[in-house]
C-alpha cells in the first residue's frame, strides 16, 4: 500500500504533546527538584571555592563548572551523572508505555504515520531536556554574576554554550537508549531496569574493565617499553565505548581552555607551545571533534534501532 503525505506529519504535534505531559508529570518534578538542587548546591561551593580566585583569570565562569568543594563534586560532575537517569525517566516507557494502555492503536487510527509517532516522542523528550539544561546554565550565570560581582565574557558564554549543545547531545545517546529498550521489551518496569543497568554497567564499571581487557588484548613485553604505550591506547579506545567517557573528554577540553589534548602528549608535541596559554575555542571543538561526533553517532545508531524494531511491530486494538 502506497502511503500518502509526509511520513513525518504530526511530529510537531505529538511532540509538543509529549513535552507538555512530561513538563506537569510528577516524576518529571521531582527528578528536576533533585538535579536543580545538587547543581545549585555544587555552584554555591564553587563560588565559595573560587572567592580566593583573582578577578585576572579570564576564564573564571568556567570554573563555576569544573571547582569542586569537599563533599560535592563539581557542576559538570553532577550533570554527567544525574542527566542520564533524568533521560532514562522520559524514555523508558515511550513506546511500551502505548502499547501497555491500549492507546498505540488510538493513535495511528489518526492519519499519522509510525515514523511521526517515534520522531515525535523522542523530539518531545529532548525538548524537555534543552529546556531543563538552558534552566540550569541560567542559573549557574545568575548565581555567578550575582555573588562573584563580574559578568561572564564572551568567551565564557562561547565555551557555556558549546558545552551546553554537547550535553543535550550526551542526554540524546541516554533518551535514544531507553526509547530503544521501550521499544524491545514490553514491560516499562523492565525496560527502565535494563536501560539502568547500561548506564550502571558505562558509568561506574567500566573504569574497571577496560584496564584488564587492554591488558589481554595488548599484553606487556618486559623486553619492549613500547608495549606500554600500546597498552594504554588500547585501554583508551576501550575506554571511549563508554559515551561517560567521551562526554569527560570533552568537558575537560571545552570547560579547561589550558588543556591541549585528550590523551598522552609527547614532549616532541610541546615544542614551540605555550605551556598554559589558553586555546582558542573553535582549536577546542576541533581536538574533541571525534568525541562529539561518536557521541551524535551513537545517538544516531540507537535511535534507528529503536525505529527498524518499531516499524516492525504488530499492533492490535
Amino acid at each position: 500500500m502506497k502511503r500518502e503525505g509526509s511520513p513525518l506529519k504530526g511530529v510537531g504535534t505529538i511532540a509538543i504533546k509529549e513535552a507538555a505531559d512530561h513538563m506537569t508529570s510528577a516524576r518529571m518534578h521531582l527528578i528536576m527538584l533533585l538535579v536543580l538542587l545538587t547543581a545549585a548546591g555544587s555552584v554555591w561551593a564553587a563560588i565559595g571555592q573560587i572567592r580566593v580566585t583573582t578577578a585576572e583569570d579570564p576564564f573564571l565562569f568556567l570554573k563555576l563548572l569544573t571547582t569542586a568543594r569537599d563533599p560535592l563534586p563539581s557542576f559538570a560532575s553532577f550533570l554527567g551523572f544525574l542527566l542520564p537517569l533524568v533521560a532514562i525517566a522520559l524514555g523508558f516507557d515511550g513506546i511500551n508505555g502505548e502499547f501497555g494502555k491500549r492507546t498505540m492503536s488510538r493513535i495511528l487510527a489518526q492519519p499519522i504515520y509510525r515514523d511521526a509517532v517515534l520522531f515525535g516522542k523522542f523530539l518531545g523528550g529532548m525538548l524537555v531536556l534543552a529546556i531543563a539544561l538552558l534552566t540550569l546554565w541560567l542559573l549557574m550565570v545568575g548565581l555567578g554574576i550575582l555573588m562573584l560581582g563580574l559578568p561572564p565574557s564572551g568567551a565564557d558564554v562561547g565555551r557555556g554554550l558549546a558545552y551546553l549543545a554537547v550535553t543535550l547531545v550526551y542526554t540524546g545517546v541516554w533518551l535514544a537508549l531507553a526509547l530503544a529498550f521501550s521499544t524491545v521489551i514490553k514491560t516499562p518496569a523492565t525496560s527502565a531496569l535494563a536501560a539502568l543497568s547500561v548506564w550502571l554497567v558505562f558509568s561506574i564499571f567500566w573504569s574497571m574493565i577496560t584496564p584488564f581487557a587492554a591488558s589481554v588484548i595488548s599484553p606487556l613485553d618486559p623486553t619492549n617499553p613500547m608495549t606500554l604505550l600500546s597498552q594504554y591506547e588500547t585501554q583508551q579506545a576501550l575506554a571511549r565505548i563508554s559515551p561517560s567517557v567521551l562526554y569527560g573528554e570533552i568537558s575537560q577540553m571545552l570547560l579547561d581552555p589550558a588543556s591541549r589534548s585528550v590523551g598522552p602528549v609527547f614532549m616532541s608535541q610541546l615544542q614551540g607551545a605555550l605551556v598554559g596559554a589558553p586555546l582558542p575555542t573553535l582549536q577546542s571543538i576541533l581536538i574533541i571533534w571525534p568525541q562529539i561526533s561518536g557521541l551524535f553517532a551513537a545517538m544516531v545508531l540507537l535511535f534507528t534501532g529503536a525505529y527498524v524494531v518499531f516499524q516492525r511491530q504488530e499492533v492490535r486494538a
